[in-house]
């Protein structure tokens, strides 16, 4: 079953510049919002499998990314193409809103 993968400042590039939509949420352990959308984004790790990639960012163990990225606010949710920002989230959302983002993308 899929699993949302663990994406640090090391891996970041390389994961969302390949050739599959990528869905990243970046968190903090401490965030509560963050916790009621996390299992949303395990949820779609597994029914996306293969289709697209779903990552986590944690921002007090990865701070370039969130840095790079201009992220103030979490859960921001940001959804990759390319390489490229082509879509965001800012704040928990229901399942059906980060499904309707992520299959624009497919």
């Amino acid at each position: 079953m899929g699993k949302a993968i663990e994406i640090t400042d090391a891996n970041f590039e390389e994961i969302v510049s390949g050739d599959k939509p990528v869905l990243v949420d970046f968190w903090a352990e401490w965030c509560g919002p963050c916790k009621m959308i996390g299992p949303v984004v395990e949820q779609m790790a597994a029914e996306y499998e293969g289709k697209a990639v779903i990552g986590k960012v944690d921002v007090d163990s990865n701070p370039s990314v969130a840095q790079a990225f201009g992220i103030r606010s979490i859960p921001t949710l940001l959804f990759f193409k390319d390489g490229k920002i082509v879509d965001k989230q800012v704040g928990a959302v229901p399942k059906a809103v980060l499904a309707q983002k992520l299959d624009a993308q497919l």
